[in-house]
């Protein structure tokens, strides 16, 4: 049969017709690796449900949201490039930061400290102060460590009039709740909805004596940053608009999201709402208020680096844009 000119470019163009108005190839999205920093719990609420409700896809991402074994860790694995993101406490950031590691804050969600001192209610225990003559559990190579002295001095005690006792950091709750303790120095808003339901409980803050050490937030390495920064500009916007639609009254969608992305653990969606509860004064500081969750503060970071080098956390001579970014964050 003899094709002639005229059929061929008609039947080119009848195939490209069907082409356009067949089913479309899908087109491979960027992916991005995002890493958290323990098993499920509340605060991963916003990355589970960028992902649930399909906002990474609509923002032309492929993200994959994994578990991690403690902030250490995830820093160590993101510094490394095992994955791109981590969700991880940023005043361990700093340190880790100041030692060396290539890592650097692209939102700062949970931006006021949330480490404190969690007493009973019934105690009496308002102040730093009331801690004197107290049992007081605490981890020495935890995040509390090299604050213990600077919160007590804050705060108008004398260490040698606290009873200290150093437990490992998974007997903290534990110990306290079972009133083997007067009080635990732990992450507060985490530990007290856990803590209410034997114990009732409320905190003095690291925070309340002006030592504002930042929480919760997203770090990524430098090279990342430049590498993939047109990725990391989809994806901030996303965890940005995902707490801020959590905390206008659908908590309890965040709690879903957790819990149908990690179908297989036994979660208690009790204690994961409560931690959201409990976690939203923390996203605000006095340098922060208007601005857009994930913006950070010079000032903040100021005070951060101020009192990491007093207890030589990190080696004196940085700066706030050392630690920090903004330029992801949705204005």
């Amino acid at each position: 049969m003899t094709i002639t000119r005229r059929s061929f470019w008609k039947g080119a163009a009848a195939a490209g017709l069907m082409a356009a108005n067949g089913p479309a190839i899908a087109q491979q999205l960027p992916k991005l690796t995002a890493r958290v920093d323990f098993l499920p719990w509340g605060m991963h609420a916003g990355l589970h449900l960028g992902v649930m409700k399909g906002w990474f896809k609509e923002a032309g991402l492929d993200v994959e949201v994994s578990d991690g074994r403690g902030s250490g860790v995830t820093m160590q694995q993101v510094a490394t490039g095992d994955v791109d993101i981590g969700w991880v406490q940023l005043g361990a950031m700093a340190v880790a930061r100041g030692k060396g590691m290539p890592i650097i804050s692209i939102a700062g969600l949970a931006r006021r400290g949330d480490l404190g001192a969690l007493v009973p209610k019934d105690s009496g225990m308002k102040k730093v102060k009331d801690l004197e003559g107290k049992r007081v559990a605490y981890t020495a190579g935890a995040s509390w460590g090299s604050l213990v002295d600077p919160f007590f001095a804050a705060g108008g005690a004398s260490r040698d009039k606290v009873n200290l006792v150093s437990v490992d950091q998974t007997a903290l709750l534990s110990i306290y709740m079972s009133g083997g303790v007067d009080a635990t120095l732990t992450t507060f808003p985490f530990a007290k909805t856990t803590a209410d339901r034997q114990r009732p409980s409320e905190g003095i803050l690291l925070a309340d004596v002006g030592i504002n050490i930042p929480s919760y937030g997203l770090i990524v390495t430098r090279r990342t940053l430049d590498t993939k920064e047109d990725a990391l500009r989809r994806f901030v916007p996303v965890v940005v608009r995902a707490w801020e639609y959590i905390y206008n009254d659908h908590i309890d969608e965040g709690v879903d999201a957790i819990v149908k992305q990690r179908p297989n653990e036994r979660l208690d969606l009790g204690i994961l709402r409560g931690q959201i509860v409990e976690y939203r004064p923390f996203f605000f500081t006095d340098a922060t208020k208007g601005k857009r969750f994930g913006w950070q503060s010079d000032a903040d970071w100021k005070g951060t680096i101020d009192i990491l080098e007093k207890t030589k956390a990190i080696p004196t001579g940085s700066a706030p844009s050392d630690y920090y970014t903004n330029k992801l964050v949705p204005g």
